[in-house]
């Protein structure tokens, strides 16, 4: 007999992924689709000269190539799939956004249940579908028109639609793996488009270390252990929390009196996840996007020089980097935790915490050690964001570039949470297999 208090072996948990029918069903649906989705990226976007986008995109920045990886490579072989998942997780972005800033939002996702996040759920899909016109209209006609055999309206239009078509049907995917399969299917995209883009990393790094020698040996041996000490942190972070005690007051149940419960409140150290830093790359690519498009070659040598990892003034970069990161790693915690809702909870279901008066004085308690978490968390998050990085500007292997420290953490953190489902699906087939003995 297994006992039901002990976590899933992993042995416990290949055999119930070969024998269960639903959880084996719901792998290969993921699987499946994962698959689709990957072959979308390479059917090409018609009317485009191939030849001079690979040249013109050869030496492009790192905000490209971390776009690029979230695309799956789709960005530059210009597949149809080439916005990706990328124009849902904006709008999903953009909701949650409006969902702290307006009451009737808000109101749906709080007291409405179920039908309200289904209906907020449609709303992220609309501005999905808005947000990918919008987006492709511009990478279309600011962009890939030079590279048009024929350029024109026609063009942009065509592009556009193929575009936004390719983009929803990879969000109409996502929502299936959610609904039918394992792990949540937005992050589970972007799992794999990074995973795809692992084996041209390894295969240039090990032509740059045939033809470097040793000198280039020992350089990448030294950033794939910095990879694997910050791997390792992601880890130790991503679960470390913050385990406030809780006691609930006695009740009465009929003549039955219950004695005080103790239980505890979870802060976790990292509340935001990666979203502080995909926030702070956005902004820091601003200027150079900027930069680009207006053809200024002044501010062009600014952001070259101050906002470029790579550039002279690269303690400018990794400055505001830290404090961008720091600043959002707060907004985004104070969109997920509301101390004084918090508090409120807590006073209704006749439970507080040991030695903290009930009302304002727990909200302030819960926000003081909220605001502690998120400061270690957040300087946590800018070290991992720059160290890699520097560590790779400093050996001079650019064959990871792009392959940072965003790409770590999505990477760790799917597979943390798409492993805990499985493990919780298992769990719950040892208590029907309770019930049916």
């Amino acid at each position: 007999m297994i006992s039901r208090d002990k976590a899933p072996t992993a042995q416990e948990t290949f055999m119930q992924m070969a024998q269960a029918a639903g959880l084996r069903g719901r792998l290969l649906v993921t699987v499946g689709i994962l698959i689709l989705v990957r072959l979308g990226i390479f059917l090409p976007v018609p009317g485009i000269n191939r030849e001079r986008f690979a040249e013109a995109i050869s030496g492009n920045n790192s905000i490209f190539g971390l776009l690029d990886i979230f695309s799956g490579r789709g960005l530059s072989t210009l597949g149809v799939f080439a916005l990706g998942i990328l124009p849902f997780i904006n709008a999903s972005i953009i909701i949650q956004l409006l969902t702290a800033a307006i009451p009737s939002l808000e109101n749906l996702q709080k007291n409405e249940g179920e039908a309200g996040r289904r209906k907020i759920s449609q709303i992220t899909r609309y501005v999905t579908v808005g947000w990918a016109v919008v987006q492709s209209t511009a990478f279309s006609a600011l962009f890939l028109q030079q590279f048009a055999v024929n350029p024109g309206p026609v063009f942009v239009a065509e592009t556009a639609i193929a575009l936004t078509a390719g983009s929803m049907f990879v969000m109409w995917a996502s929502e299936l793996i959610t609904e039918r399969g394992i792990g949540n299917g937005a992050s589970l995209l972007i799992f794999v488009n990074i995973v795809a883009s692992l084996p041209k990393s390894l295969g240039d790094t090990i032509d740059l270390v045939q033809v470097g020698g040793r000198e280039i040996v020992g350089r990448v041996i030294v950033l794939v252990l910095v990879f694997i000490a910050t791997i390792i942190g992601i880890v130790f972070v991503q679960e470390g929390m913050r385990r406030i005690p809780i006691i609930s007051a006695r009740r009465q149940v009929g003549r039955r009196v219950l004695a005080e419960q103790r239980s505890f409140l979870p802060l976790r150290l990292n509340q935001g996840g990666v979203m502080p830093i995909i926030f702070a790359a956005a902004i820091l690519s601003l200027p150079l996007l900027i930069a680009n498009f207006t053809k200024n070659a002044d501010l062009a040598n600014i952001v070259n020089t101050y906002l470029s990892p790579s550039g002279s003034g690269s303690w400018v970069y990794a400055l505001v980097y830290m404090v961008s990161i720091i600043f959002f790693s707060y907004f985004y915690s104070s969109l997920i935790l509301n101390p004084v809702d918090v508090a409120q909870n807590l006073k209704k279901m006749g439970s507080s915490i040991p030695g903290i008066r009930p009302g304002k004085a727990t909200s302030e308690y819960i926000e003081r050690v909220s605001n502690r978490l998120t400061f270690l968390g957040a300087l946590f998050l800018g070290l991992v964001a720059i160290i890699p990085t520097a560590v790779e500007s400093t050996l001079n292997v650019p064959t990871f570039r792009g392959l940072g420290a965003t790409s770590l953490l999505i990477l760790v953190g799917v597979a943390i949470d798409t492993a805990r489902q499985i493990q919780t699906y298992v769990i719950s087939q040892r208590y029907e297999g309770m019930v049916k003995q």
